[in-house]
């Protein structure tokens, strides 16, 4: 082999060659080895089809991305890379006529590995095989054929590596804006299959393909979150600045004012077998898979978050399926009303009364009016402390001592609060109905007023 293509050729898995030194006017001997270059060149292109046999051999040995593409649309492969030859090869003898439609020829194969996940190494690797290869033919014609002007290639060598540098630049720039086109293309397509999700308009016949997308188990459990009231975190992420417990799975996704999480719990597992089973067959048994996450589980995780303060959460109901996303979301959302405007999390199991009284708006400030209404024609300061000590003596269980300590008061002076509260209202605080009634009341009266 010439010392010309040894050289060439070791360097073609090192770094990339440096930018070429500004053009400068050929002396005689370049003009010779152009005119060198060309022959050869022309001769190149009548036997370009053996050349593309080659190439793509060579591509099938050396290059296990290209292998599978081979072996599925190998035709499609041949097709292509005899493209690129000839456009490339006849680039080298007429550079004006064939240099756009070389560059396009790059740009679309940069553009269709990168949309068929083949790695940007293994094209940057193919292209740069085709180019020792090409100027392995040039040599070896020239050598054969007029083996005095070998010798000249060396004055053009430098030229015909600097083309094949161009093209790999063509394609590592196309191969990455398809990239980035393809990565907003998943992303988009995942933030409106989990907006359709949670808003409830998803087809179930495409419920398959959501969870393949999004990762997440058609029959699984899950929850939503709701969280508003928060700057959102730094840097773009778009997530509030809420903490969940470690290796905590959670999807997120902005809604206006509100960020929402879809929580994955874990998959429901299969139904036990009705027809018992010896002690034997149970021994054999595989071991049921993760139980779901109960109710339990989802105030572990109410308690494990770290909420920014002026934060408001609110958690939905466990639910069953990726279908029922959207009835969490609307759940989620309901416990988030029901959060205090202070902020806080609201688990909204754990608050079902005052969801109630969220859900009914209209109801809930009726029931307030109706029961509350008489203590509004006290002085303001005196109504609070009467409200106050109602609010402490429910949260307290009905006890007047536990309610003292909290107000700091004597148990005597909550009775007496208590006794005005039912002679101004006419509500009894020991019927189980007014008691229902005052608490809801109570309830309206925090989340309701405007």
């Amino acid at each position: 082999m010439p010392q010309v293509v040894r050289s060439r050729i070791r360097a073609l898995h090192g770094p990339p060659p440096v930018t070429p030194l500004p053009h400068r006017a050929r002396s005689l001997a370049d003009r010779e080895a152009v005119a060198v270059l060309h022959r050869a060149a022309r001769a190149l292109l009548d036997a370009l089809p053996e050349l593309t046999d080659r190439l793509v051999e060579a591509l099938r040995e050396q290059e296990p991305a290209y292998r599978a593409a081979m072996e599925t649309e190998p035709s499609e492969i041949w097709q292509e890379v005899h493209h690129s030859l000839r456009h490339n090869v006849a680039s080298l003898i007429q550079p004006r006529e064939f240099r756009e439609a070389a560059h396009r020829t790059s740009r679309w194969i940069g553009e269709s590995r990168a949309e068929q996940g083949v790695p940007l190494d293994a094209v940057m690797h193919a292209f740069r095989m085709g180019g020792a290869m090409v100027w392995q033919d040039l040599v070896d014609d020239t050598a054969r054929r007029h083996p005095e002007d070998t010798r000249l290639l060396v004055h053009v060598a430098a030229d015909v590596w600097n083309f094949v540098d161009e093209h790999c630049g063509v394609v590592a720039e196309a191969y990455r804006q398809a990239e980035r086109r393809l990565s907003w293309r998943r992303e988009n397509q995942q933030r409106l299959m989990t907006a359709a999700l949670l808003d409830g308009t998803a087809r179930i016949a495409d419920l398959p393909d959501a969870a393949a997308m999004l990762g997440l188990p058609v029959q699984g459990r899950y929850a939503v979150l709701a969280v508003t009231g928060a700057r959102r975190a730094p840097h773009g992420t778009g997530r509030p600045p809420l903490t969940l417990p470690q290796d905590t799975p959670a999807l997120w996704h902005p809604a206006g004012d509100v960020e929402l999480a879809v929580l994955p719990l874990g998959t429901v597992p299969a139904a036990a077998e009705a027809e018992p089973r010896s002690d034997d067959d149970a021994e054999d048994a595989p071991a049921p898979g993760p139980a779901p996450v109960s109710d339990g589980g989802l105030a572990a995780l109410a308690e494990g978050m770290t909420v920014p303060p002026g934060t408001r959460v609110g958690i939905s109901s466990v639910v069953t399926g990726l279908a029922s996303v959207g009835d969490a979301r609307r759940l989620a959302e309901t416990a988030l009303r029901a959060c205090p405007a202070s902020g806080g999390t609201v688990l909204l199991d754990e608050h079902l009364p005052a969801a109630l009284v969220v859900s009914s708006p209209g109801l809930g400030t009726a029931l307030a009016d109706r029961v509350l209404g008489p203590l509004d024609r006290l002085d303001p300061a005196d109504r609070d402390v009467i409200i106050e000590t109602l609010t402490a003596w429910l949260d307290s269980d009905g006890s007047a001592q536990r309610a003292g300590a909290k107000l700091y008061c004597h148990r005597n002076t909550v009775l007496n609060r208590l006794r005005r509260f039912e002679q101004l209202t006419g509500r009894c605080l020991t019927r189980p109905s007014d008691a229902v009634e005052v608490s809801l009341a109570l309830a309206a009266r925090r989340l309701l007023a405007h």
